[in-house]
């Protein structure tokens, strides 16, 4: 469990890095949107992830 969580928080810091990089390059509202519904998404699954031990 410990390897799937810090797994996820390493996988999230570098989508947010790589993306990040390329909303503030652009300077685009619906690009951050985007981005920020796709870092969601991963936390969610990640979560989902976490919690698929405890049933």
């Amino acid at each position: 469990m410990i390897v799937k969580l810090v797994s996820g928080i390493i996988a999230g810091v570098l989508l947010l890095a790589f993306l990040g990089s390329v909303v503030l390059k652009l300077k685009d509202a619906a690009l951050a949107a985007v981005a920020l519904i796709g870092l969601a998404m991963m936390l969610y699954e990640l979560w989902e992830t976490l919690r698929e031990n405890d049933r």
